[in-house]
């Protein structure tokens, strides 16, 4: 018998102790100790192993040995084993070791958040030297900080975040080095010269932003080292914030050749081909109502009276159609995940000649459409609806503004130029307070909000920032919106084909502890006990009424929900107060929709659709959007902060009227009436007093003087700052105290 054979016999004895030696054996010629028992034998043994011991311990033959050593190497680059300095394995959590990813401070310090949920621990800035924010790493504890902070040593880091990084070039003494615009990366970034034979080397300027791949990531022994891979200009230069965002917290915004090469080769309008097994719409006066700016039409709606209600006839564009799943457009939009929407341009989720074009139901042409044909009855109770796909010609591009003139102002202009349309549009109306009606019977939380936009001047800077009020044009195509929603949710659970949900879960038990100590404080409670309803917020909205203090209490109880998030789970929408909601009506901007577009079309046919490969799980795709989601909401408030900034760095030393927004323990963040801007009141420059954060009460409170700086109180402010760099917008108080006066005892 040969050496290699008798390893083979000895090996099948041996190692019958491996609780998964037939997965192993059945997927490998010379099955390896799996992973479970490599970890069973150090947890035997109660201490780190050599490596050779472990080799004896396991039966490793000397042919094995290099695929041995490469599986423990897989093991420590998931942080299921590591090395301690003397080259020992063993089981991070038996050495008081915690595996986590690395959250940066602005300020050099950081925290390792835990992947089992536990304890941050606090990181030095020493610490945060060797690693940089988003890394994964594990920490050994090694005491508690000043503040009474579990605190780690970081051990190894496992996961590198960041390849590229961008921010500007400063040059001190004769060395170049990068700021980061992420300010979470505190660490200078040195810039690495340009290689010997370059043909055409980059330079970038003092000042000027760029993007740099890291060829060398921070360590104990030295600072990261990074390579100019593209320089995008000067700071001031126009569209140089969404430059920033875009790569900053990296969007995609360029599409895939292969996306594009996809792309070009769909038709330019709808083909007879395509009305195969389409029911014919094209007689039916569907119009499109959106903002003065949109481009990209997903939705288009009709109405008419029947019998004592309505029929809602919401059309969706079909863009399944077009964008096939497993295909290179799939795969690009599923990176995307979302349309990304800044001020004066948009990063959208399908190239233009889908989003602007063959999908976007632009009027006077044929369009491929998914259709929700909804009866209502006169109460605004849905009765039944129907799904289908369908073709059809949107007779008009109506705006929110012209259908509030037509409707509402009575404007005889208006009225003349949509006479044809006026009876439907009516009739969307009479449905739309029947719909409203049922909202509020329901329970849905309604949170007053003002939304701003704002106005550009020629050179792309802002000229002003005004509120902008939503009509009930716009309340009247979101009732549909959120009843198409509905139907798609309802079809999808009672087919009992999975899909994705738009969830919306109520409080946590902390969060509603604490909102009831606060509301308390002022005579109010909430009902619903340990589980409220949204119902339970609607009724206290209502009891709240219009008191002088009704934008704190509101501002507090709207803190306490959780964030809606994307799930195949069915938990419900606590906010809209409906036991199943998706969305199914923005597939050309969101993701999501295609899937849930995909589903119904899968449901419809008697089959069952699955995610493409890439996207193998539902849960995969859930997290997918959900971070996409958060992704551009971040990128979008960057860009809007810049903005702001820049409209405000002219201003400094000029008072202004407004209110505390935020209460946080360095300080009260204050929005400026009228300008619709944010800025921060530090600690420090509240007054000649100690004063500290109360939490529960949502104030700073001087320890001396008894003064209270509440969340929503009033205050006049001086602009003292504007750091254009960091985003950031500093106030001082312009009255010593502020005009809510002393707290109550």
């Amino acid at each position: 018998m040969s050496n290699k054979s008798l390893s083979t016999h000895k090996l099948s004895k041996i190692r019958r102790a491996d609780p998964q030696f037939e997965r192993e054996k059945a997927q490998y010629e010379h099955p390896l100790p799996s992973r479970e028992y490599i970890l069973q034998t150090l947890t035997a043994q109660g201490a780190p192993l050599e490596l050779g011991r472990l080799v004896e311990l396991l039966d490793v033959q000397p042919f094995e040995l290099e695929s041995f050593q490469r599986r423990l190497g897989a093991m420590a680059r998931e942080a299921q084993l590591m090395q301690n300095r003397r080259g020992d394995w063993l089981i991070p959590d038996k050495a008081d070791l915690v595996r986590g990813r690395v959250a940066g401070h602005p300020d050099g310090f950081g925290f390792l958040i835990p992947e089992d949920g536990g304890a941050d621990l606090f990181l030095s800035a020493k610490e945060m030297d060797k690693v940089l924010h988003g890394d994964k790493a594990i920490a050994r504890v090694i005491g508690v900080d000043r503040k009474g902070r579990p605190e780690g040593k970081i051990v190894e880091v496992t996961e590198r975040a960041n390849r590229f990084v961008v921010g500007r070039v400063i040059e001190e003494h004769g060395v170049r080095f990068v700021v980061a615009e992420n300010k979470r990366i505190s660490q200078d970034i040195l810039l690495a010269p340009p290689e010997k034979g370059a043909k055409k080397a980059l330079k970038a300027q003092s000042g000027q932003v760029v993007m740099i791949e890291l060829i060398e990531q921070p360590s104990k022994h030295g600072q990261p080292i990074g390579r100019l891979v593209e320089v995008l200009g000067n700071y001031a230069d126009p569209g140089m914030e969404i430059e920033i965002a875009l790569r900053k917290h990296e969007l995609p915004y360029e599409f895939s050749p292969a996306a594009l090469a996809e792309t070009k080769k769909l038709p330019e309008a709808v083909r007879k081909s395509d009305w195969k097994g389409r029911e014919d719409l094209t007689g039916l006066p569907l119009v499109t109502i959106d903002g003065e700016t949109a481009r990209d039409f997903d939705d288009a709606v009709f109405c008419e009276p029947k019998g004592k209600g309505f029929r809602l006839v919401v059309a969706i564009a079909d863009v399944s159609h077009y964008v096939t799943a497993g295909g290179d457009l799939d795969g690009d939009a599923y990176a995307r995940g979302n349309s990304v929407y800044f001020p004066r341009r948009v990063i959208p989720m399908l190239p233009e000649k889908l989003s602007n074009g063959l999908c976007s139901l632009n009027p006077q042409v044929e369009r491929l459409c998914m259709v929700c044909d909804m009866e209502i009855a006169g109460t605004g109770a849905i009765r039944r609806y129907r799904f289908y796909p369908a073709v059809m010609f949107s007779h008009a591009r109506l705006t929110y503004e012209e259908v509030a003139a037509a409707l509402y102002e009575k404007n005889a202009e208006v009225r003349a130029r949509l006479e044809p349309l006026l009876p439907h549009l009516e009739a969307l109306d009479l449905l739309y307070r029947q719909l409203a009606k049922e909202r509020v019977k329901r329970g849905a939380i309604d949170f007053e909000t003002v939304e701003t936009r704002m106005i550009f001047d020629d050179h792309g800077k802002i000229e002003r920032i005004e509120p902008y009020e939503r009509n009930d044009a716009h309340r009247l195509i979101e009732e549909c919106m959120l009843a198409a929603n509905v139907c798609a949710s309802e079809f999808l659970r009672e087919s009992e084909h999975p899909s994705l949900y738009r969830v919306h879960e109520g409080p946590t038990t902390e969060r509603l502890v604490k909102l009831r100590d606060f509301l308390g404080t002022f005579g109010f409670q909430l009902g619903g006990g340990g589980e409220p309803k949204a119902k339970d917020y609607a009724k206290l909205l209502e009891t709240i009424g219009q008191r002088p203090d009704r934008q704190l209490l509101q501002t507090v109880m709207l803190r306490s929900l959780r964030q809606a998030i994307y799930s195949p789970d069915n938990v419900g929408h606590f906010g809209l107060a409906y036991e199943s909601y998706t969305h199914f009506t923005s597939p050309i901007r969101r993701y999501p929709d295609l899937l849930v577009h995909r589903a119904i079309k899968s449901a419809l046919a008697g089959r069952r659709y699955e995610p493409a490969a890439g996207a193998t799980a539902w849960e995969e795709i859930g997290l997918q959007c959900s971070m996409t989601e958060r992704r551009a909401d971040e990128a979008t408030r960057d860009v809007e902060a810049w903005l702001k900034c820049f409209y405000m760095k002219d201003r400094v030393g000029e008072i202004f009227e407004g209110s505390i927004s935020s209460v946080v323990p360095f300080g009260i963040f204050v929005a400026l009436d009228g300008v619709f801007v944010e800025g921060l009141v530090h600690v420090s420059e509240l007054g000649q007093d100690y004063f500290h954060f109360d939490e529960k009460l949502h104030a700073m409170v001087g320890e001396r003087s008894g003064r209270r700086f509440r969340l929503a109180d009033r205050v006049r402010v001086q602009l003292t700052r504007v750091d254009m760099e960091a985003n950031k917008i500093d106030f001082r108080l312009a009255d010593v105290a502020p005009v809510h006066g002393k707290a109550r005892h």
